[in-house]
């Protein structure tokens, strides 16, 4: 029997909704890159009057595809459209043609649509009537994942083929081109065909094609770190007083129920299968929640959830250190637990459902923190995550019925298991104060700064390494005759922690920390001269106020903008480029590369001297005025609030939804470097910048 919770289960399911700390802090739900077009001309000896083929091609990821042009636009799906500036220096013989284009029915548009997958590939005749032709047009299209659904905004590519005509006379040896494509990464990207004469030998002479990509995004965390967290939380759960008791018990029925031993091994590896298909297929149903990169931005950063995670993360905490005990109904685990009796492969199955069910007072705050990959907007990543997690939980179990021998080298259950709970209370602890810090920097209440947090951390470090020597105890504890070896270690890495974190209360950057801290512009005091936070400019030098400088600031005593279009106006006014630095106050890359990046020398003197910066925040909450609404072409909301209005311009125009983001631009928003992401090397960044200020000077 198991005894009845003490506190309603129903509240405690509100635990899949956590937000992790770790992996959802803005994670990326769109294309790992920006979809990559070339064009080609199919001929290099172009006369006035001929005839000439052009092929545009683009490379599609995997999963993704592409809606064509040659089915019913009126079907709802948005087709590719091909807009051309007319001019009298040539004509269009017929439409755009696709090749490679793959036909079906769908159930959803009720009729036949016409998709493109790995490549989409249009080609179009031209009719050349003049020698210096001016050919200018546009691609409209749209990708779609074809697992999650998932559509990104429509791409409004800009192209302009410039080609270079023979004079009728000319009939010699002809130099090839080398044909430059030059891909500008915003939602409104500009493509440019350029060509330029080299001298080759005429025998090999080729039409050649060089893509400009942009850098693609790295992933915040990659997908075998996450996957290995995740396989590393289940085997954490194995050592918590839930689950291991019941290693051996279960160990012990598959070793002696199976009359020989190939039938103890199969019924083993049934059974972690069973686990890991569990928690896979809990992975599966949250997959079905990914509502967008809106919702979840405001997931990640409004406050109502946030406190209710840092509630939840408490609660837990509490159970943890004994004071209370956290179990589902008795009669939900006995009615699964009766049907473990069945013969065959039902009868384990339920025996796995079993464990699931009854360890849910360890694992629930591990399977919570994964499963709010879900609802941020992605699939694969919560269904392998929680696939990892049953897989790490179901190893020692299959691996012991594999080799029973190995149950003698296991500790004695006993106290230990309940420190590893306590351990992980104090965790949850320090963790729950993270969801309170997003809530508290977004709407700056000013209740939880940095050096109140840092307090608070360094308090809780020092507490576990008294615990762990036996300094403190709890109702649940047993006696602690002895420290055992590990636990010294583990209590010396606690008070090492603490240690670290005490000079960040004077101002000390803690790099180490830095996506995890409330911001620097949070610290109320800083000790000496090497970490500055100067006071901050709400006015330029003329006189004219900045925008939400009462309020946002940047770092290292930087001075800069919050508004996208007094941005603009001051690029013109001081005739600089302007650095875009999409943020938010609830990224954790975001702090990692301003403590890590911008902080260096050769960039801070960069940007102080040579950009107009502009952070705009995505997660911001400050309503603006009413006459500042509008209504989004993307989704038909209406924004209302700073971060709203950033976001939905970060997405709309340079098509990605997460942070951070760096771009640089003219006043005219003409893209001239980037865009750059999360990339802790100082040199990329610095080549990233010079890129943009040189292109700057060109204009």
């Amino acid at each position: 029997m198991i005894k009845k919770a003490s506190i309603n289960w129903i509240s405690i399911l509100l635990l899949f909704g956590l937000n992790n700390l770790i992996w959802a802090q803005n994670s990326p739900t769109s294309l790992s890159k920006t979809p990559e077009w070339s064009i080609s001309v199919d001929k290099k000896d172009i006369k006035v009057g001929n005839e000439i083929t052009v092929t545009f091609t683009s490379i599609i990821e995997k999963d993704w595809y592409m809606y064509s042009n040659d089915f019913d636009p009126n079907l709802g799906p948005i087709a590719a459209e091909f807009t051309w500036e007319k001019h009298t220096s040539y004509q269009l013989v017929g439409k755009p043609t696709p090749l490679g284009a793959h036909k079906h029915y769908e159930e959803v548009w009720k009729g036949d649509v016409s998709v493109f997958k790995k490549k989409a590939v249009f080609k179009q005749k031209i009719k050349i009537l003049s020698d210096k032709p001016i050919i200018k047009g546009s691609i409209y299209f749209q990708e779609c994942n074809e697992i999650s659904g998932i559509c990104m905004p429509p791409f409004d590519v800009a192209f302009d083929v410039k080609v270079s005509v023979l004079a009728s006379a000319e009939i010699a040896a002809i130099p090839s081109t080398q044909t430059t494509v030059n891909i500008d990464t915003t939602s409104n990207a500009n493509i440019q065909v350029e060509t330029s004469s080299i001298s080759t030998d005429t025998t090999n002479q080729t039409n050649n094609i060089e893509n400009v990509v942009a850098t693609a995004p790295p992933a915040t965390t990659s997908v075998f770190s996450f996957l290995l967290i995740a396989f590393l939380g289940g085997l954490i759960a194995v050592a918590t007083p839930c689950v291991f008791p019941m290693l051996p018990m279960t160990v012990s029925f598959f070793t002696k129920k199976s009359e020989t031993r190939a039938q103890g091994i199969t019924r083993a590896f049934t059974f972690g299968l069973s686990i890991v298909g569990i928690y896979a297929s809990l992975g599966l149903i949250f997959a079905f929640f990914g509502l967008g990169p809106d919702f979840g931005n405001w997931l990640s950063t409004h406050w109502l959830p946030n406190i209710l995670f840092f509630i939840i993360f408490m609660v837990f905490a509490a159970s943890f250190l004994g004071l209370f005990e956290i179990t589902l109904p008795h009669s939900m685990v006995n009615k699964i637990d009766s049907k473990s009796s069945m013969g065959s492969l039902g009868g384990i199955f339920f025996m796995a459902f079993t464990l699931v069910l009854v360890s849910f007072s360890c694992t629930g705050p591990i399977v919570g923190s994964l499963l709010i990959e879900a609802v941020g907007g992605k699939f694969l990543k919560p269904l392998l995550g929680m696939a990892a997690f049953g897989a790490g939980l179901a190893l020692p179990f299959t691996l012991f019925a594999v080799f029973p021998s190995f149950l003698q080298n296991l500790p004695k259950s006993g106290g230990w298991l309940n420190s590893v709970k306590v351990v992980l209370g104090f965790v949850e602890v320090a963790f729950a104060f993270k969801f309170l810090s997003i809530a508290d920097v977004v709407y700056h209440w000013g209740i939880l700064d940095r050096e109140i947090y840092l307090a608070i951390w360094i308090v809780l470090a020092f507490l576990l390494g008294m615990y762990l020597l036996g300094k403190l105890k709890f109702s649940h504890d047993s006696d602690l005759p002895f420290v055992s070896v590990p636990r010294f270690g583990l209590a010396l890495i606690s008070f090492s922690f603490g240690v670290y974190m005490i000079p960040g209360l004077f101002g000390a950057p803690l790099k180490g920390l830095s996506g995890l801290l409330p911001p620097m512009q949070t610290q109320d005091f800083v000790l000496g001269a090497g970490v500055t936070t100067a006071p901050h400019t709400e006015q330029t030098n003329d006189g004219t106020k900045i925008k939400h400088a009462d309020f946002l600031h940047l770092p290292h005593g930087l001075t800069g903008y919050f508004d996208y279009k007094q941005a603009l106006e001051e690029s013109k006014k001081q005739n600089k480029p302007i650095f875009v630095d999409f943020t938010g106050h609830a990224c954790v890359n975001c702090r990692k590369m301003e403590e890590y990046v911008w902080a260096k020398p050769e960039v801070l003197k960069r940007l102080q001297n040579d950009f107009i910066i502009v952070s705009l925040y995505a997660d911001e909450r400050k309503v603006l005025p009413e006459n500042e609404w509008y209504t989004s072409k993307r989704d038909g909301k209406v924004k209302k609030t700073i971060g709203e209005q950033n976001h939905d311009l970060q997405i709309t125009k340079y098509n990605f939804s997460a942070q951070p983001q760096y771009l640089i631009i003219d006043g005219n928003e003409k893209q001239l470097s980037g865009p750059s992401f999360f990339d802790t090397d100082e040199q990329k960044f610095v080549d990233f910048l010079d890129k943009g200020k040189n292109a700057f000077g060109t204009n």
